[in-house]
């Protein structure tokens, strides 16, 4: 009897991936609420898959892209501009969102501003030009430090260049991105195992003693993505398609946020993502293009963290902000974050380059990112979650409203 029924590790292994992520989840609590020695010795395995996380993501990208752009027949339909408008529309609505939120409850953090000046603003000049030298950096160097702006760049110019070369060429790209693809869902599929060793570890060294001083800024952070998740993104989908955006925002919240929840990854979830576009019948010469997109550009959730940390470091600092001020901080949350790394703890490290338009100096923004890194346990995780779902929200949004605009017209 015992032979036929199915080992336990067989059962596991059918279960769904969101599920297994869970299963590893609670283990790594019970080993550090039981064993904390223990559980702290799990620390290798979390740093293992983080470091295999980054490793595979930059290459990910940079093959994606190139391979969609070079294999794109002309004439093919695409809906490319509408996805990239509500990328755009749904990464500055966030920081409009966190604007308001730190208005209406401002958050304080305790920083060292002893022998430190507060000089005047120096502008978005900065902004503009570290995203410039972003664009041209050596592609080498910017695989090797993950500057996705940088690796975009060249996956889109290599791309459009390859779409003149000859079928075989193309076909090789093509069977690239295919075993990329192939490394990183290999990657993904051991994320129970990475998880359990990052919560079992974490909860076992710190637990969550250190995000209490910061409860107020951490629910004023989360409950602006949540917000964007549940209302503002809903908005922006009924606008695209007059119906009940719901039942595709919980899908996507199911499918692809609870994934990157854990992973904390935008660019290493880009695997399932193709995956649910591909469930829910997209259009694979638009979903191929905008996904690996999306994980660079499309970061509501980079720009909340920007714009709340930011404004919480003006009002510990006693700086006031008028309207107009407020207004060109969300312009600049929403550029600094298009230029977020798709990795963990990206966002964090464009802080100083909204804390200049305040004339914050970098020796207080850091401490600003310091916090971040303290709380970052929760904010990078329910980011990566909000980035990463909306991303296969809004080109399911773009393909279905243009796919019923055709039919209308027809």
């Amino acid at each position: 009897m015992t032979a036929l029924s199915p080992s336990l590790w067989h059962r596991f292994k059918r279960t769904s991936l969101v599920t297994q992520i869970i299963i590893g989840l609670i283990i790594g609590i019970a080993l550090a609420w039981l064993a904390p020695d223990a559980a702290k010795s799990t620390a290798f395995i979390g740093k293992v898959f983080v470091s295999a996380l980054k490793a595979v993501a930059p290459i990910l990208v940079f093959v994606l892209v190139m391979a969609s752009i070079a294999n794109h027949k002309q004439g093919q339909e695409t809906h490319i501009r509408p996805i990239l408008f509500l990328y755009l529309l749904g990464t500055f609505a966030a920081a409009v969102v966190a604007v308001v939120a730190s208005s209406l409850f401002p958050s304080s953090l305790v920083l060292s501003t002893q022998d430190v000046a507060v000089t005047a603003p120096g502008g978005i000049g900065e902004v503009l030009q570290s995203l410039l030298l972003s664009v041209v950096d050596n592609p080498v160097r910017a695989l090797t430090d993950g500057n996705f702006i940088g690796i975009l760049a060249w996956a889109i110019g290599l791309g459009i260049a390859m779409r003149h070369a000859g079928e075989t060429t193309r076909t090789v790209l093509d069977d690239l991105s295919n075993g990329v693809t192939v490394i990183v869902r290999l990657v993904i599929s051991f994320a129970p195992l990475g998880i359990f060793g990052l919560v079992a570890s974490t909860l076992a060294t710190s637990g969550f003693g250190a995000l209490l001083g910061y409860l107020q800024l951490l629910t004023v952070l989360i409950g602006c993505m949540l917000f964007v998740a549940l209302v503002v993104n809903p908005l922006i989908v009924f606008w695209k398609l007059r119906r009940n955006p719901y039942p595709l925002v919980l899908t996507c919240l199911r499918e692809s946020g609870i994934t990157a929840f854990f992973t904390r990854s935008s660019a290493a979830n880009i695997p399932v993502n193709l995956e649910l576009s591909k469930r829910l019948g997209l259009h694979e010469d638009t979903y191929s293009v905008s996904i690996p997109l999306g994980a660079t550009i499309n970061m509501a959730g980079a720009a909340i963290t920007i714009t709340v940390l930011t404004l919480a470091a003006v009002h510990t600092l006693g700086i006031v902000v008028d309207v107009p001020t407020a207004v060109l901080l969300s312009v600049v949350a929403a550029v600094c974050a298009c230029g977020a790394s798709g990795v963990a703890g990206g966002s964090l490290l464009l802080i100083p380059l909204a804390c200049s338009l305040f004339g914050i100096p970098s020796e207080i923004a850091m401490q600003v990112v310091a916090v971040g890194f303290i709380i970052g346990v929760l904010q990078d995780s329910a980011e990566t979650a909000l980035n990463s779902s909306t991303d296969v929200l809004f080109t399911a949004a773009a393909c279905l409203g243009e796919e019923e605009k055709l039919a209308r017209t027809a």
